[in-house]
């Protein structure tokens, strides 16, 4: 009998369903390296907090530490080379001593397809 195996690697990733479980995996697991290469060098996020350049957001995410996660109500929309992806996450962990937000956090993030393969050009989060 078939089972699917959940992508472990942006290279295996066929969908953004697949593209957003590798990247909580990766950010949980610390792979920085990785999360690196699935984020552009233009890379745009708009927080609660305010907008972050990629440098900035790679700057926050190491200062997590991610227990857990779980991601609902997923949606993806694909427009030619680029595929949105929308959800609800609940993240368990902390950012520096304080706890990470324990409601659920509405997030939007646009992958688009390069060279290279598929990178995260944008993200958005509310509580």
């Amino acid at each position: 009998m078939y089972r699917d195996h959940p992508a472990s690697s942006m290279a295996e990733a066929t969908g953004g369903e697949d593209m957003e479980q590798v990247f909580w995996k990766q950010l949980k697991a610390g792979n920085w390296t990785e999360l690196e290469r699935s984020i552009a060098s233009n890379y745009a996020a708009m927080t609660p907090a305010g907008p972050l350049d990629r440098a900035a957001a790679l700057d926050q995410y190491r200062q997590w530490k991610l227990k857990d996660y779980a991601i609902g109500d997923l949606k993806t929309e694909m427009n030619g080379s680029t595929i949105v992806v929308t959800y609800n996450i609940t993240l368990k962990g902390t950012v520096g001593d304080q706890p990470l937000p324990s409601s659920p956090q509405h997030m939007m993030t646009v992958w688009q397809q390069q060279k290279k393969g598929w990178v995260m050009i944008a993200h958005s989060a509310s509580q």
